[in-house]
């Protein structure tokens, strides 16, 4: 097979590689779309010691089964590997599992023609589903646990909610189209890349601002402020966004500096949730609306072909790249 794999800070190399075999109680699938994760760019910039180089990332994944119980089939994967026997395995809640890994973090991801996961972890998807869409699962399932979790912690509901979301990237877009679908008083999106700024405003995906250019919404207005960029940056500004009373819910992961405001935290009530992943039912839930249609036409995602993936991952590291999610197509 050919795979595209991680060599170094900023270096991928497009290479064959030998086929996987897979074992007892797992599925080789074929490949036929895989996204382009922010924590992949995070690989991408040497800022994951995890992830070791020479390796294959990749981990939102769609194909077709070539040997396992499903052979055949069309699947959307669940990349999330836990031991299933823990208290918070037990409990419904893997993604909090201390033994969890990843497809493209312990072993070998989807950016390639073929890979091994778990039988278990496998969904079937209905014909009129395209790959591309279907890609789409592991993302928007990220997007929904964060939604969902946000909901449980507001005083109101989210219908009477002035809404928040800190990056336009492909979890604050799902997220941001997930809080649209379910009837918002109002939804704004911060995003700080221009080209970015512009799909989002043809996506009718909220009020579009520069956080660091021009007006911007008053500080203390939010009841919900979902930051999918987790830099201390972007704390800071969830700190000065959210009412008292409000939530601040944390799904992104770039960095751990300084810039949550605890004070006001403490002095004002408000709720800072983390998020990370999602559970087997989010992931259920994600392939449901996207499925249905309940997130718009998906006609923003950008398609690559495998083979020029070093040129996809430069156009996100750049910022030239418009679309808030780059599909790799293997075939």
């Amino acid at each position: 097979m050919h795979a595209l794999f991680y060599l170094g800070t900023e270096k991928l190399g497009y290479q064959e590689a030998p086929d996987p075999v897979p074992g007892e109680g797992q599925s080789l699938v074929r490949i036929e779309a895989a996204g382009i994760c922010g924590s992949d760019m995070h690989a991408y910039h040497g800022l994951d010691a995890r992830r070791v180089p020479p390796m294959i990332l990749g981990h939102e994944l769609a194909g077709t089964v070539e040997i396992g119980p499903l052979k055949g089939h069309r699947v959307a994967i669940n990349p999330m590997l836990t031991c299933n026997t823990c208290r918070e395995c037990l409990a419904g809640n893997p993604n909090r599992c201390q033994q969890r890994d990843l497809l493209g973090l312990g072993q070998a991801g989807g950016f390639a023609n073929l890979v091994v996961v778990d039988s278990r972890n496998l969904y079937q998807l209905p014909e009129s589903l395209s790959f591309v869409d279907a890609s789409l699962m592991e993302p928007t399932a990220v997007s929904v646990h964060a939604v969902v979790m946000a909901e449980r912690a507001l005083t109101r509901p989210l219908s009477e909610s002035r809404v928040l979301i800190i990056g336009g990237g492909a979890i604050g877009l799902l997220a941001a189209l997930i809080v649209r679908n379910k009837g918002a008083r109002s939804l704004h999106v911060a995003e700080t890349n221009a080209p970015r700024r512009d799909t989002l405003v043809q996506l009718d995906a909220g009020l579009i601002f520069d956080p660091l250019n021009g007006e911007q919404p008053a500080d203390n207005t939010f009841d919900l402020v979902i930051d999918a960029v987790g830099s201390g940056a972007t704390r800071a500004l969830a700190s000065a966004k959210v009412r008292a009373g409000g939530v601040i819910s944390h799904v992104g992961l770039q960095d751990d500096k300084p810039g949550l405001d605890t004070r006001k935290l403490t002095l004002q009530e408000v709720t800072f949730i983390g998020h990370y992943t999602y559970s087997p039912i989010d992931l259920k839930a994600a392939l449901d609306l996207i499925h249905r249609g309940a997130l718009g036409p998906l006609d923003w995602v950008e398609q690559q072909p495998l083979s020029k993936g070093a040129d996809a991952f430069r156009s996100i590291h750049t910022g030239t790249a418009a679309s808030p999610k780059i599909v790799l197509l293997p075939s």
